[in-house]
C-alpha cells in the first residue's frame, strides 16, 4: 500500500520584504510546504492583512529604509505585531545580520533569526520548527486544570485537603473546578 504525504500542512506563511526578487524567490521555495505563501512589498498594510486574513507564520525582513541597515524597522514591525497579534510566530529575516541584532529580535519576541543568502532547506527546517514548537505549547488555562486534577487525585477528592495543599480556599477550588467542567 502506497501512503501520500501532503506536504502542505503548514498554513498559510506571509512573507514582508522590500526585495521583489527576495519575495519571489521565497515562494518559489516555500511553496512545497505552506498551503499558502502571501507576500508583501512593503510592512504599511501588515497590520490590516493580518486582521483580515489567517496567518500561521510570518517571515519579516529587518530592514525598509533605503540605505538603512539598523534592523530597527524590523524590530518596530515586530513589536507592532506582538502587541496586535502575540500568537503569530515571526521569524527574523535580514542580509546584514549581527549576533547583536538577533538577540534583540529574540529578546522582543521573535521566533528565530535566519540571515541571507539563506539555504532553502534550513529556512524550511526552521519555519516549521518554529511551527511545530507552537502545536506543543500548553495553555496556562490547560496547566492550571491539570494541577487542580493533580491534587484532587492526591487527596482521593477531597476538596478542603486539595484545596488546602494548592493554597486557595475551598470555595476557589470550588469556582476553577466549574470553570473547567
Amino acid at each position: 500500500m502506497k501512503y501520500v504525504v501532503d506536504m502542505k500542512d503548514y498554513g498559510t506563511i506571509l512573507v514582508v520584504d522590500d526585495n521583489e526578487a527576495v519575495l519571489t524567490a521565497l515562494k518559489y521555495c516555500l511553496s512545497g510546504t505552506f498551503e499558502k505563501v502571501k507576500t508583501l512589498a512593503s510592512p504599511d498594510r501588515l497590520i490590516t492583512l493580518l486582521g483580515q486574513e489567517q496567518v500561521d507564520i510570518i517571515l519579516l525582513d529587518m530592514n525598509f529604509s533605503l540605505g538603512v541597515n539598523s534592523g530597527q524597522d524590523g524590530l518596530l514591525w515586530l513589536q507592532a505585531i506582538r502587541k496586535h497579534y502575540p500568537e503569530i510566530p515571526v521569524v527574523l529575516i535580514t542580509a546584514y545580520a549581527d549576533v547583536q541584532l538577533a538577540v534583540r529580535g529574540l529578546k522582543r519576541g521573535a521566533s528565530d533569526f535566519v540571515t541571507k543568502p539563506w539555504d532553502n532547506d534550513e529556512l524550511v527546517r526552521k519555519l516549521k520548527d518554529v511551527l511545530d514548537a507552537k502545536q506543543n505549547v500548553v495553555t496556562l488555562d490547560e496547566m492550571e486544570a491539570e494541577y487542580i486534577r493533580r491534587a484532587l487525585d492526591r487527596c482521593n477528592g477531597n476538596l478542603s485537603k486539595a484545596a488546602e495543599m494548592l493554597g486557595i480556599s475551598r470555595q476557589t477550588l470550588y469556582n476553577k473546578m466549574k470553570k473547567l467542567q
